[in-house]
């Protein structure tokens, strides 16, 4: 009997320690799967560089468990730094240039030049407050941007840091685009919606996004009501504009890091720089290249004279950020976001990588 009970366990033993198993379990194990985390937090940093090296304390305290690879999006207010305008009243803030307004002291014309409208703010309001606002209608003129005889315009400039800044302003088009194109104001039904709307005004603004980069902050002047002028910053994170600050953290070699992936956001907008520039190229078909360089979006109907290939894309977008990052970064992925048209738009993103020498997409 003991023969036979050693035996069995012998056999036993055989069996559990060549189980095929066991190392595939160990492995999986080993390698747990990369997590996103996307959370708002309501700390507040005096800038982004600040949030970048703060925040991944919180991540690698709370989340240290987390396998490399995971990514996290953290939003938090925006810095300390950002001046949040109070509510101005319209009838205060708002003014419209008389013709004796032009003869100010310096000033021997009768219009304003962008430096001229400046230093008329300076003389019509001589002891800003802080983060003042103030809505002039006047006639501008600027050699090679405007009509000989000026153009009307209504621009909204802020006392910031000690000096009037012009900020960004709301146009009787973009009110229109979203059906407030009668009275010119947003109503109380709207205000839930205004990220969202200045995100697609900043986007579709190619000379908001010819310079756009991730941390820059854009001062948004808006009617709303018939009685107050307000003002939303709006944060451009790399993809959009948030009205909230916006971070990409890595989980890098056991600790969570910044980000540093590039982000590159092509808007379906005609003339947008980029596409200026992929016009002097000849990359796909000149047909194609007038058709992006007009509309923005890039059309993959294989049918279509405008047909830009997978292998076109690739090269367009290889070229362009070689134009738009002359000095890039290796090893850091760079990803582009731009619209590929099928009878509607629909975003895609591809991810490049430099070599040293140029951009290489890498699916």
């Amino acid at each position: 009997m003991k023969k036979i009970y050693y035996l069995l366990a012998f056999v036993a033993l055989a069996f559990v320690s060549c189980n095929p198993l066991d190392n595939t379990y160990k492995a999986l194990d080993a390698t747990p799967a990369p997590q996103t985390l996307t959370l708002t937090i309501t700390t507040s940093y005096a800038s982004t560089t600040a949030a970048k090296a703060g925040i991944p304390t919180l991540l690698n305290t709370k989340y240290g468990d987390y396998a490399n690879g995971s990514t996290a999006t953290i939003t938090f207010p925006l810095p300390t730094t950002v001046p949040l305008v109070a509510d101005s009243l319209y009838a205060h803030v708002a003014y419209t240039l008389l013709p004796a307004d032009y003869t100010f002291p310096g000033n021997t014309f009768a219009d304003l030049s962008a430096s001229a409208v400046i230093n008329y703010l300076n003389y019509k309001y001589p002891t800003p407050a802080a983060n003042q606002l103030a809505v002039l209608t006047y006639l501008y003129f600027e050699t090679n941007v405007t009509a000989s005889t000026g153009t009307t315009t209504t621009d909204s400039f802020l006392y910031l840091n000690g000096a009037w800044a012009k900020i960004y302003t709301v146009s009787p088009t973009q009110y229109a685009s979203v059906n407030r194109g009668v009275d010119n104001f947003f109503s109380s039904t709207d205000q839930a919606n205004f990220p969202s709307y200045f995100n697609a005004f900043l986007l579709n603004d190619p000379r908001v996004m010819a310079t756009a980069k991730a941390g820059d902050i854009i001062y948004v002047s808006f009617r709303y009501t018939a009685t107050y002028q307000k003002v939303l910053p709006m944060m451009f994170n790399g993809t959009t504009w948030v009205d909230k600050s916006t971070l990409n953290f890595l989980k890098l070699n056991g600790t969570w890091v910044p980000d540093p992936t590039v982000y590159v956001t092509e808007p379906a907008v005609g003339n947008n720089p980029d596409m200026v520039f992929l016009s002097g190229t000849s990359i796909g078909s000149a047909a194609a290249r007038a058709n992006v360089l007009q509309y923005g979006d890039f059309n993959i109907e294989s049918s279509s004279q405008y047909y830009w290939s997978d292998t076109d894309l690739q090269a367009a977008f290889a070229a362009i950020l070689l134009h738009k990052f002359p000095t890039p970064t290796q090893g850091i992925p760079y990803k582009v976001t731009y619209y590929a048209y099928t009878g509607s738009d629909a975003a895609v993103t591809k991810t490049y990588y430099f070599n040293g020498t140029a951009f290489i997409y890498t699916p």
